[in-house]
């Protein structure tokens, strides 16, 4: 099994497609093709916010 550090860009591109985002959503190419930086970009533009969203929804 490969594992992959936290917070490298295979762990952001990881949690990207687990989430369902498989292309860059403005540019529409292949996550890969990003830097590390722009990669945790999105992960807390998409991911982060939502899951913050959910948890004030459940309170």
């Amino acid at each position: 099994m490969c594992t992959v550090h936290k917070y490298s860009k295979g762990w952001f591109v990881k949690q990207l497609r687990d989430h369902g985002i498989l292309v860059h959503p403005q540019f529409k190419s292949h996550l890969g093709n990003y830097k590390e930086s722009e990669l945790r970009n999105l992960y807390y533009r998409y991911i982060e916010k939502d899951t913050e969203t959910l948890d004030s929804e459940q309170k």
